[in-house]
């Protein structure tokens, strides 16, 4: 077991008699996720990986922009333009607003020029209060970044691609720029592109005019939508979507969505969309329905499917705490019925390579 995994086993320990933090479960759950490194895209062939997990985040100069090259992506090579998130009327950016940043799951409150950068992931964490967009600029290596009204917050990110012991930085905000990870790892740097807001950038490699380039694509007066080809219309009594986060890095050839329920400060749910044109059609058989339509209820006993979307995996994993574990006890769990409730009220993009159609 890896020391993260223990603080994990820990966190639980010190809650199976009462309420589960999912606070510090889900940023230790996010770390172990960018630790394992999920992140390479298949374009090709008959399976597809994708990843679950934000990336890092970055700004610097006046102009406050940021970046991070995460790992090895295999992005898109299609003429298709990318998914571009739209425009918020009636919300002021980052620049102005810094303390918004983070606090709205639907809302990032910065973007990237479109005509110099294209989008390749995005992502609202209210938990922790941190927006990230990963973007590239040039066809160059991929840029992530992440903002946060939070010094503490944006400090506490792991970087990705090297090892763990190299991942934790600590970080000054002084706009320097450092290498991290040795020859295998890149480039970081943290500042504070207006008072009251906090960001990072990295990438993998030594680039430094890259970074430069990526930062001067950041708008932080362009407040825009986490745009995603899934809408919840249906959600268990007194539960709220909490997260959201759109990784189009194999657009259109691939895609993935994940949304978190939360309901209170405890019991959390994890309903995820995974695209690809390689996907062959679900062998899997119905043994549930819910609103009317095919389902199957995995054997793991917390994770329900939706079936019969082409060329899609529609899922909503239930009952535990974090991701592919089992719950502990007195965890107050939501369950197959709240599950059923989410995917009978899920609307799905008719053309989940067509964003004009997303919500």
């Amino acid at each position: 077991m890896t020391d993260l995994d223990e603080r994990i086993a820990s966190v639980l320990r010190e809650r199976a008699e009462g309420e589960t933090d999912t606070h510090r479960l889900l940023l230790a759950s996010r770390a172990r996720g960018r630790r394992r490194q999920l992140r390479r895209r298949t374009a090709t062939g008959t399976a597809l990986a994708l990843v679950g997990v934000l990336g890092l985040v970055g700004v610097t100069g006046t102009d406050v922009g940021g970046l991070t090259d995460r790992l090895p992506w295999t992005a898109a090579t299609s003429g298709v333009a990318a998914p571009v998130p739209p425009r918020v009327d009636g919300v002021q950016g980052a620049a102005r607003r810094p303390d918004l940043v983070g606090a709205d799951p639907n809302v990032l409150h910065l973007g990237v020029d479109p005509g110099r950068a294209r989008y390749l992931r995005w992502a609202v964490h209210p938990a922790n209060r941190v927006e990230s967009i990963q973007f590239s600029v040039g066809g160059g290596r991929p840029v992530t970044v992440e903002v946060s009204p939070s010094a503490d917050a944006v400090d506490q990110l792991l970087l990705d691609g090297v090892p763990l012991q190299q991942s934790v930085t600590g970080l000054t905000f002084d706009g320097s720029v450092r290498q991290f990870g040795g020859t295998a790892g890149g480039l970081v740097t943290a500042w504070q592109p207006v008072p009251g807001l906090y960001a990072r950038a990295s990438t993998l490699g030594g680039d430094r005019m890259a970074l430069a380039r990526a930062v001067n694509a950041v708008r932080w007066d362009e407040p825009r939508r986490c745009a995603v080809p899934l809408r919840l219309d249906a959600l268990p009594a007194g539960a709220t979507v909490s997260d959201c986060s759109v990784d189009a890095t194999a657009f259109p050839t691939g895609l993935r969505v994940d949304l978190t329920l939360q309901r209170e400060s405890s019991a959390v749910m994890w309903v995820r969309l995974v695209y690809g044109a390689q996907i062959a059609g679900s062998t899997l058989e119905s043994n549930r329905t819910v609103g009317g339509r095919p389902a199957h209820l995995h054997r793991d006993g917390r994770t329900l499917e939706l079936l019969g979307i082409p060329k899609a995996h529609v899922t909503a994993e239930f009952g535990s705490p974090l991701p592919g574990t089992a719950p502990p006890a007195g965890y107050p769990a939501l369950t197959e019925a709240d599950a059923a409730t989410v995917l009978a009220g899920a609307r799905i993009a008719t053309d989940l390579t067509d964003p004009d159609t997303w919500e």
